[in-house]
């Protein structure tokens, strides 16, 4: 009898073994950690919904904000260089492009949990060859898996940094753009805003995410993408690897890149970096992208009526007025960006953004706001289920030691280094406070 119930156990925790072997396989673990995940994050948010959460910048009032955007525009405008139209027809400056492109040779690559930017960005370089997965590409972007986002700084630097290619970051993209770089056979990595279903057709509210363009139709007026996120929802594999991508019409990456100040990424061998900013035409200069950037958003927050859309606007002229360093300038676009946020519509409300852009962070602290800068990190990380934002740590951190809180300071430092763990900024600042990393 003794030895029935040994052999029972041993066949018992045998079965579990085997059982936790296979839940950790890489396939196996990723379905089912994601349900884990959306399942609590669900649950915190039901508890906490964050689209309630309203930032209110403290140190101005609806007067001067409008005061000095007026101002800011006003100054800025006669350096301002006309922006491109978003117009498929070529014009005195835009040469004729083909009516239909499709470049072959991404390889597919379904993201893990959480993972669009180094899957993205692993697809991207899969098409010039690179031997390499995302596994590789998160190991440098996000050795923490559970960070909420890459930014497209940080993958153009992983490419010139351990990659024999080269990348390049801009502003100001339009569909010419990117129709004239898939023409001449670079792929476009973008990021933009998408309001996504689960495999349930629940929906997981606005979020940032990648993109890579790989063809377009005028005859469809559709670009062709490889999406990470569609690819990990088809469950068989041999479709998956055979999926040629997934069709984004001109309208609707027009008004889902719109949130991310129309930035892309290009991706290419050194030889061919003329190439690339002979394609470019006005953008190829960095500054003058931002520029061209600052004059579309400008002309957008007069022109777009949906609060949703007029939010992000603003938030572009921010943006934009951060990359020419008008700090003060960006510091009023963002108070009025964040005064238009509570007229959204609440179930459309972008309350991510801050997860992934840090314009406002830059603009308050170097304007001199340092509360405001406290305030909005504090109140972007209680709205968040795990507070995983290094950025939002580590802009807090410069702010509370400005105000002399330097232990505070510190230990936000600590806090972004163990979300993503050897962030530099964090780091370097740590060791500028004598203090051991």
């Amino acid at each position: 009898m003794r030895n029935q119930k040994k052999k029972a156990w041993i066949g018992f925790l045998a079965v579990l073994a085997l059982g936790v072997i296979v839940l950790f396989l890489p396939p196996v673990w990723s379905r089912v950690s994601y349900y884990v995940n959306q399942l609590y994050t669900d649950l915190f948010y039901k508890i906490n919904p964050p689209e309630e959460v309203v930032f209110n910048p403290g140190q101005s009032t609806p007067d001067d904000v409008a005061t000095a955007v007026q101002a800011t525009l006003q100054a800025l405008a006669p350096q301002m260089t006309p922006t491109p139209q978003a117009t498929m027809a070529p014009t005195a400056t835009q040469k004729p492009l083909p009516a239909s492109v499709y470049l072959e040779g991404v390889e597919p690559e379904a993201q893990m949990w959480n993972n669009c930017g180094p899957s993205t960005l692993s697809m991207n370089l899969s098409f010039w060859h690179w031997v390499g997965s995302q596994e590789d590409t998160a190991a440098v972007l996000k050795p923490n898996e559970r960070d909420k986002n890459v930014m497209p700084y940080e993958m153009a630097d992983f490419v010139n940094q351990n990659t024999d290619l080269r990348a390049l970051l801009r502003m100001g993209g339009d569909l010419y753009t990117l129709k004239s770089l898939v023409s001449a056979g670079f792929p476009v990595l973008l990021e933009k805003g998408y309001d996504p279903l689960d495999r349930t057709s629940h929906d997981l509210g606005w979020m940032g995410h990648y993109n890579l363009v790989i063809g377009y139709d005028d005859t469809t007026q559709a670009f062709m993408t490889q999406d990470s996120y569609l690819l990990a929802l088809i469950d068989d594999y041999q479709e998956r690897m055979q999926t040629r991508g997934f069709e984004v019409t001109y309208d609707d990456m027009l008004k889902n890149w719109r949130a991310f100040n129309y930035v892309f990424i290009v991706v290419y061998p050194p030889d061919l970096e003329n190439d690339v900013l002979n394609t470019l035409g006005p953008l190829a200069d960095e500054t003058n992208s931002y520029r061209v950037a600052y004059d579309r958003a400008v002309a957008e927050t007069t022109l777009l009526t949906d609060p949703r859309d007029n939010y992000f606007a603003w938030f572009n002229v921010g943006t934009s007025l951060v990359k020419l360093q008008d700090y003060t300038g960006a510091a009023s676009a963002y108070d009025t960006t964040f005064a238009v946020y509570p007229t959204i519509e609440e179930a459309r409300r972008p309350y991510r953004m801050m997860w992934y852009q840090t314009g406002p962070y830059y603009a308050y602290y170097y304007a001199g706001r340092y509360q405001d800068v406290i305030t909005l990190a504090t109140t972007t990380l209680d709205a968040e289920v795990e507070h995983l934002l290094e950025e939002s740590y580590h802009w807090r951190a410069l702010a509370e030691e400005e105000l002399g809180n330097r232990e505070a300071a510190v230990a936000d430092l600590r806090n972004a280094l163990r979300v993503h763990p050897g962030f530099a900024p964090s780091y370097e600042q740590l060791v500028n406070f004598g203090e051991t990393p």
